[in-house]
């Protein structure tokens, strides 16, 4: 057991150690032709020492195997599917159960195309994942660009053409240059923010602490369910009258207690593995993933609220059960841990989905793991407590309706959040299925049946006959009735501090009492910085993201401010770049970052990259006060609830 605690703890450190910036694969391109009709599209790489390339990752069609992409392929069709070449090395992975496929040093992925017509003009790029032994970055193109002609005979028709296209002669769009957005507003300024930032510029940093907090809050709450709960007497004394002598069965009791620690802490290890840092990174205002998210909660929502159960096969839970009493020593205590994850995993499943959901969408590769131990820690105490005061088992409460209250609430809770999730997506598409409005009359619907089941108004299908209510249950219906009141003058366009970081922004309110609202006149880059130059004001930029909490937070808790609110609406030009928004680039665009092309084909990727390789940064929220022709006029600034110190910070770019 110390021995697999102390493989663990390396583990969640190895884990935790920062990610960097890197470009580890570099790929050179050529187009082949094999002189039959036919043609190889050629993407040779070079792998830097401790990097690799996967052919087949997360399955044939996973998100970090390479796939071949075209963006236009006039005169030409591919044939088959890309194919790698090099000294592919394969192993078994245990987590997955399959196995998986990589190269080291150097691999050349082939893609054969037909040509179809005498011209042909390609325009593709293979889209491939690079890891280390610590973290994998996003995914990333090697891109091709090439036309000519060919050796296919050209049709009657294609001649006519073709003789007539001969007045004005082709362009070689292979020598023309990459398009790239570039001018002098995007010059790199660095090296200026470092040397106004000093030794305090912004860093981004996870509070490790709350997310284990909110662990062990929700270990606690499942303590408190009926699939837990009364196993707890149980297994203590079983443990008791197992072992005459009390010492050895405390110390059994809490081997029992530590073993469920490392099988969940185990289990947010797989998550940050199975994602890895880039994509947890990119969770959190990925659409898609948001979309599943919000299914996924409503599922556990219906769940708690007595629709079905989520529960594991009976035969999982059988086998691990035999060998658990086939074994002996410390191997036989852990299996027990695991029969009991398995038993409880109709109560406790829901929660840990919402918790690893919650985390996992920070951002933070350590995330999951920290969150998991919370959750294990409050789930072992009373396992652990009990084993060495025997006495207390006969104070603590019977099992009873009162678990089920703490379920079925739960299950609002869930369905509340799940909104939050899917408002990411709603805004990162610009639906406007979810603007403010709709979310908190939402929200005080949930809350308000929250409270009138709390007092018994309400009843659920595995509510007893006799569900009354108790004086802990009254006191929550109050709070949570007093929430539902609290956010009600939000529908007129109250700021509501409290749940800044939940609700959507202000600007999507369609009904605001408002008299002063501050919000960006100007979400384009260039257009906010012609305005500035019209009207000889300074700027500030603020590199958001539909999806960002702390963002959220900082719009009501520091803009909000009438001081704060009177300079960005006034004495600046405000410009909020959405480093999430989904909306298409008229055309894609290539541009060259770390010595690699790259394709932007979203508003959010082109601001994404404008704040990587201008400002050097890459979190949000991030401030930056630039003059007319895009130097920095202070230092730059991130998230920090300290009103007065904004002003001073918008003070100094004033000066």
């Amino acid at each position: 057991m110390k021995k697999l605690l102390t493989i663990l703890a390396l583990l969640v450190a190895f884990i935790a150690a920062k990610a960097q910036i890197m470009d580890p694969v570099h790929f050179t391109t050529q187009l082949k032709d094999l002189k039959n009709g036919e043609a190889e599209l050629v993407f040779k790489a070079t792998i830097d020492a401790g990097w690799h390339v996967y052919s087949t990752g997360l399955g044939s069609d996973g998100p970090i195997s390479a796939s071949f992409h075209k963006n236009k392929m006039e005169g030409a069709e591919p044939v088959g599917k890309l194919q790698a070449r090099g000294k592919e090395l394969k192993q078994f992975d245990k987590l997955f159960e399959m196995e998986v496929r990589y190269f080291e040093q150097a691999v050349t992925f082939v893609q054969k195309i037909k040509f179809t017509k005498p011209k042909y003009d390609i325009d593709c790029y293979v889209e491939y994942g690079a890891c280390n032994d610590q973290a994998c970055l996003p995914p990333s193109e090697a891109v091709l660009k090439v036309s000519g002609n060919s050796a296919v005979a050209e049709t009657t028709e294609e001649k006519e053409v073709a003789d007539t296209a001969k007045i004005a002669p082709p362009v070689d769009t292979a020598a023309v240059d990459t398009a790239v957005v570039a001018n002098d507003l995007w010059t790199p300024v660095v090296s200026e923010l470092q040397a106004f930032n000093g030794d305090t510029a912004p860093t981004e940093s996870m509070a490790w602490w709350l997310i284990f907090i909110e662990g062990l809050l929700g270990g606690f709450l499942a303590l408190f369910t009926p699939c837990v709960w009364p196993i707890i007497p149980m297994t203590v004394s079983f443990f008791l009258k197992r072992n005459k002598d009390r010492a050895k069965a405390i110390r059994e009791a809490t081997t029992y207690g530590l073993s469920i620690v490392v099988i969940y802490v185990l289990l947010g290890l797989a998550v940050t593995l199975l994602f890895g840092a880039s994509a947890l990174n990119a969770l959190a205002t990925n659409a898609v993933f948001n979309i599943f998210f919000c299914l996924l909660l409503v599922v556990f929502a219906a769940s708690f609220l007595g629709a079905f159960e989520i529960t594991l096969p009976s035969a999982w839970q059988n086998k691990v059960d035999a060998k658990s009493e086939s074994t002996t020593g410390l191997l036989s205590i852990f299996l027990m841990a695991f029969t009991l994850s398995l038993v409880s995993f109709s109560c406790t499943g829901p929660i840990i989905g919402f918790l690893l959901v919650a985390v996992s969408t920070q951002g933070s590769i350590v995330a999951p793991t920290i969150g998991m131990l919370g959750f294990a820690i409050a789930l072992a105490i009373p396992f652990t407590l009990f084993a060495m005061f025997p006495s207390l088992l006969k104070s603590a409460p019977k099992s009873g309706g009162w678990m089920n209250a703490i379920k079925v609430t739960l299950g609002f809770i869930e369905l509340a959040f799940a909104l939050k999730f899917l408002s990411v997506a709603d805004l990162a598409y610009g639906w406007h299925i979810l603007d403010r409005e709709v979310f908190l009359a939402l929200w005080i619907v949930i809350f308000g049946l929250l409270g009138a089941y709390l007092l018994g108004w309400l009843k659920f299908p595995h509510d007893d006959d006799q569900h009354r209510t108790n004086v802990p249950q009254f006191f929550l219906a109050m709070a949570s009735l007093a929430f539902a009141i609290y956010m009600i003058p939000g529908l007129w366009g109250a700021p509501l501090k409290a749940i800044s970081a939940f609700a959507p922004p202000m600007s999507t309110q369609d009904f605001n009492l408002q008299k002063t609202v501050t919000e960006a006149k100007y979400k384009d880059y260039e257009q906010g910085m012609a305005a500035a130059k019209a009207e000889h004001k300074p700027v500030i930029i603020d590199f958001t993201g539909f999806g960002c909490v702390n963002c959220r937070k900082m719009e009501a808790a520091v803009w909000s401010d009438p001081q704060v609110s009177d300079i960005l609406n006034n004495k600046y030009i405000l410009i909020s770049l959405y480093v999430d928004d989904k909306t298409p680039l008229d055309e894609p665009v290539q541009v060259e970052e770390n010595g690699q092309q790259r394709t932007l084909r979203t508003v959010g990727d082109k601001w994404s990259y404008l704040q990587r390789v201008k400002f050097g940064a890459n979190a949000q929220p991030f401030y930056v006060l630039l003059n007319e022709e895009g130097h920095p006029l202070a230092g730059s600034r991130s998230y920090d609830e300290d009103i007065q110190g904004y002003i001073e910070f918008l003070n100094k770019g004033l000066k």
